[in-house]
């Protein structure tokens, strides 16, 4: 069975990294002690080792140790015999490239498809829907595909803003990018708001946090759902 947490952001206004889902995260994984961290993303460009070291830091608050996945010899290996997955957050561009270059695509489906842990925020969420499509990230980056994991039936836009009706930004507001997204694609979008995530356990998909989140669909006026709203059938 699968477990996943796909979250919109690793971080809430006023709190420490993952401080708001350290509780949810003791039970999730709670048969191991060691997480598997894949820092491809790499936000504001930070090494590898710094990502793994700030995560390491928020996971010892709740007894786990942290490894980076660069540190192995053999990636690859390394994710076959993880008992618990994290990818955090970033470039999704640059993280998808890596996978796809590190040939862990596949590899990262069957672990969390044979019942491996998964926690993903921002662009590690991202990379669970169909596409990268509808990620805010700049494509920095060009990966061999744009397809994702997968993981769930629809594209995902974390970090999901409403429009400020007082803000002078002249700029596009997310929803009018997701409607350019469906004049080319049919997925629906989830905008997932900060500190909201997708809870998965096999072919269950639901809605926590305290907010709703917002649903585009192809052909349809955009919807809101609330926490606790079962989202499998939404395909």
């Amino acid at each position: 069975m699968r477990h996943l947490i796909i979250a919109s952001s690793s971080t809430i206004h006023g709190a420490e990294y993952l401080d708001y889902l350290l509780k949810d995260l003791t039970y999730f994984f709670k048969n191991t002690e060691n997480i598997l961290f894949i820092p491809y993303a790499r936000p504001s460009g930070i090494s590898h080792d710094e990502y793994t070291e700030k995560v390491g830091a928020a996971f010892s608050k709740i007894n786990k140790t942290v490894t980076g996945i660069h540190t192995f010899e053999n990636p690859i290996e390394a994710l076959k015999k993880a008992k618990g997955i994290f990818v955090g957050g970033g470039n999704t561009f640059v993280l998808i490239n890596q996978l796809y270059k590190n040939n862990l695509i596949d590899v990262l489906k069957t672990a969390v498809n044979n019942g491996t842990p998964y926690l993903g925020t921002s662009a590690g969420s991202n990379i669970c829907g169909l596409t990268i499509k509808t990620t805010n990230d700049m494509p920095i980056i060009y990966p061999p595909s744009f397809n994702a994991l997968g993981f769930v039936p629809f594209n995902i836009n974390p970090h999901y803003l409403d429009p400020d009706t007082n803000s002078k930004h002249m700029g596009e507001t997310r929803e009018t990018r997701i409607k350019e997204f469906h004049h080319f694609n049919t997925h629906p979008v989830i905008g997932l708001r900060e500190g909201s995530w997708l809870a998965v356990e096999g072919n269950s998909i639901i809605l926590k946090g305290t907010l709703t989140a917002r649903i585009f669909e192809y052909n349809k006026s955009p919807y809101e759902v609330e926490a606790n709203t079962q989202l499998n059938n939404l395909k």
